[in-house]
């Protein structure tokens, strides 16, 4: 059973991380390879304890030199094992490594191309522990699995046949024992599954407590915030310490069970020798032979229970890190999708529904057509669904029913990049990587020329900020931007906009959080973008989009009046006239 157990979840894993093996196979294969003189060489230091103890120590009929003959056998043999160990653990390390680099380069890939709705689900510290923790686990964890399974087996065959060399009949006995002390492992797997899936889980908490507080300090300082961060983080810790101690109760025995299964074994043997020597069926140095390989062989078996526990973790690690690379994303190209070219018409939403959770409607039936080169405000109620149904246009979500199409052609039938490629997004609290302005306004393109780049600066209007800097555009600006103001991160990213050159924009809420100075500054910038585009807004503050040539208005995920500024003025009970007027006042 144990060994149908380890088959079947060894070879299924090891089959799906061959892929990222086999670029490294030979430093993998002497990594396993070594480990068969690694194990056999144990069989030699119990093997030679024979001839000593009946030539040497019994008969006393050998000179000096062959006296030492053995011993210095012996230490050659140990140095050999040492320096062999040392070589596989190396190899093993190396390779263990490269494995992981390669499954975590994979997984960073696939977590960039997973939807919107995706990251809705999980928090950071998710994340960090499926996509990086399970990946380190898994991999070091099968691999030192290997090299000990591997040199287990060898040392076990080659002194499972000294002892029957010695003592067939003191060899049943053992490995009727072994058998037995065996036996607990079969359960290991069932008792760990529930207490290791939960202990994730608040593992995955912790960090999230750190990532909250690193990025949340401010909030946490200002609000004094300290002993309830404390409270929460101790509650966390107290769950981890149940759910380890949980693991201890159902897996603690087994180790102990094992030692006094085998303490019987050895008590079998050593009663059964002994008749055995008195009745001459063997002699002493067959005894002594047999009694070093079997604690030879029993030793790691009393301590495997804690390491099977770690393997079994590791499999299961490395089952979770598989299940993530076998997802396929919601959101993906058709096999036979079209590239998107020049937009010259239209994009048009045709009877779009749209829901995060089933049964619970965000967007009815929303139908709307917007000419090539128009601006287009939405505006209305807070949770309302107008972020939402402009996310849907590059496919953050996909809709539930209808079709959005440009040109004619449904999004779904185009190439994400194509399509992605042709929208430019400048969001209410944009991101900044760690780096340098312009390593912020370029995001990796070495195709933009200094003019280019220096023209961008120049329509976000970021030309004063960034000759009032030291080092200019290579300033750092630290983590997520905190270096810089909020009005500084939004010409940011407007010169980004300006740099992918779209024929896309997608204003969300791009000035609601600035002072009126900055919001002026950024106007401007917003302004130079939106020329010969065509503009999507989404605004709280409608004085931002009186110049936009169609205003719709969406209340509870319904379009409830669409027109321009004033057409919507001059309408009785309009619900945008409302909502201005209260504004103004």
């Amino acid at each position: 059973m144990l060994k149908k157990l380890k088959q079947s979840s060894l070879i299924q894993n090891y089959s799906k991380i061959y892929p990222y093996v086999k670029p490294y196979w030979i430093r993998a294969l002497i990594a396993v390879l070594i480990t068969i003189p690694i194990g056999s060489m144990d069989a030699v230091i119990a093997w030679s304890l024979k001839p000593y103890m009946d030539v040497v120590m019994l008969e006393q009929q050998t000179t000096a030199s062959q006296t030492m003959l053995i011993p210095v056998l012996i230490i050659v043999f140990s140095s050999l094992q040492s320096l062999f160990n040392y070589t596989a653990t190396y190899m093993n390390t190396w390779v263990g490594q490269k494995i992981a680099q390669g499954v975590k380069i994979d997984l960073f890939d696939k977590l960039m191309h997973y939807n919107a709705g995706y990251f809705d689900k999980l928090n950071s510290g998710d994340v960090l522990f499926r996509f990086n923790n399970d990946v380190d686990m898994a991999c070091s964890g099968l691999l030192a699995n290997l090299k000990l399974f591997t040199t287990r087996v060898f040392s076990s065959i080659s002194l499972i046949a000294v002892l029957f060399y010695n003592s067939w009949q003191l060899a049943l006995v053992a490995v009727v024992v072994l058998a037995g002390a065996l036996y607990p492992l079969t359960t290991v797997r069932r008792k760990i599954k529930s207490v290791m899936d939960k202990t994730i889980f608040s593992g995955a908490r912790v960090m999230t407590h750190y990532n909250e507080t690193f990025s949340g300090n401010r909030i946490v300082t200002s609000y004094n915030l300290y002993d309830y961060q404390n409270e929460r983080f101790k509650e966390t810790l107290r769950s981890v310490f149940k759910l380890g101690m949980k693991m201890v109760q159902r897996t603690g025995m087994m180790s102990p069970m094992m030692h006094f299964i085998v303490s019987l074994g050895i008590a079998a043997v050593i009663w059964l020798g002994s008749y055995l020597i008195v009745t001459h069926q063997i002699t002493p140095g067959n005894f002594v032979s047999f009694i070093t390989a079997l604690i030879m062989l029993y030793n790691p078996i009393k301590s495997i229970g804690n390491n099977f526990n770690s393997v079994q973790m590791a499999l299961m690690a490395m089952e979770r890190v598989f299940g993530l690379l076998e997802e396929v994303p919601v959101i993906t190209n058709k096999p036979n999708a079209k590239k998107l070219g020049k937009i010259k018409k239209s994009i048009d939403y045709k009877d779009v529904c749209f829901e995060y959770v089933s049964n619970k409607p965000i967007l009815k039936n929303i139908n709307l057509s917007i000419k090539c080169g128009e601006t287009i405000a939405f505006v209305g109620n807070s949770g309302g669904g107008k972020t939402t149904l402009v996310n849907l246009l590059p496919r953050f979500y996909d809709i539930k029913s209808g079709s959005i199409s440009i040109d004619g052609q449904d999004i779904r039938d185009l190439e994400l990049n194509s399509l992605r490629d042709k929208i430019a997004i400048v969001f209410q609290d944009n991101f900044l990587f760690s780096g340098t302005i312009r390593e912020n306004i370029l995001l990796g393109r070495t195709d933009v020329s200094e003019k280019q780049l220096n023209e961008a600066i120049k329509c976000a209007c970021l030309e004063e900020f960034i000759s009032s800097l030291e080092k200019g555009l290579d300033t750092e600006i630290g983590e997520r931007g905190v270096l810089l103001s909020g009005g500084q991160k939004q010409r940011i990213a407007i010169a980004r906009a300006f740099i992918k050159d779209a024929p896309i924009v997608i204003l969300d809420e791009a000035t609601s959080a600035l002072d009126n100075k900055s919001e002026a500054v950024v106007q401007q910038a917003i302004d130079n973008l939106m020329k010969d585009r065509t503009v999507f807004i989404i605004a709280h503050r409608l004085s931002t989009v009186r110049n936009a040539d169609k205003i719709v208005v969406v209340n509870y995920g319904e379009i409830v009046e669409i027109g321009t500024h004033e057409e919507l003025l001059a309408k009785d009970n309009s619900i945008y006239g409302s909502l201005y007027k209260t504004q103004i006042k």
